[in-house]
């Protein structure tokens, strides 16, 4: 992978506390293979993602799969991301079996993700 691709460290959530704080005070949407979490930072914040992937989606080639389609949509699609935001995305439980590849993926989050944007408040980060 060139760097130039790669997701910056301040683009991801890493601590688990940031992940609980995400399940807990984050707005929850559902799409049929993912759950999906939003919550809004403090003004001048950067987009973080994070996903979670438990074993019971499947082996870990089907698990480290499923994350690289997840980090492929969020290099192609951070645009339309809610900016000043941290968002988990937990795949579902089925979602191994579903032979997932990027352009589901797309066509599955995209839409929740151009509605979350609509939302007012939501500025681009002028520190990324």
């Amino acid at each position: 992978m060139y760097s130039d691709q790669s997701l910056p460290q301040q683009s991801r959530l890493r601590r688990h506390a940031d992940y609980a704080l995400c399940y807990a005070q984050g707005r929850r949407y559902h799409t049929e293979h993912f759950l999906v979490f939003v919550r809004p930072r403090e003004h001048g914040a950067c987009l973080r993602m994070g996903m979670a992937v438990s074993r019971k989606v499947g082996k870990a080639v089907v698990r480290n799969r499923i994350k690289r389609l997840l980090r492929e949509f969020y290099r192609l699609h951070q645009a339309l991301l809610p900016h000043e935001s941290d968002v988990v995305i937990v795949a579902k439980k089925h979602a191994g079996g579903a032979g997932l590849c990027l352009g589901p993926v797309g066509r599955e989050l995209e839409p929740l993700f151009r509605r979350l944007r609509r939302f007012p408040g939501q500025a681009g980060c002028p520190a990324c």
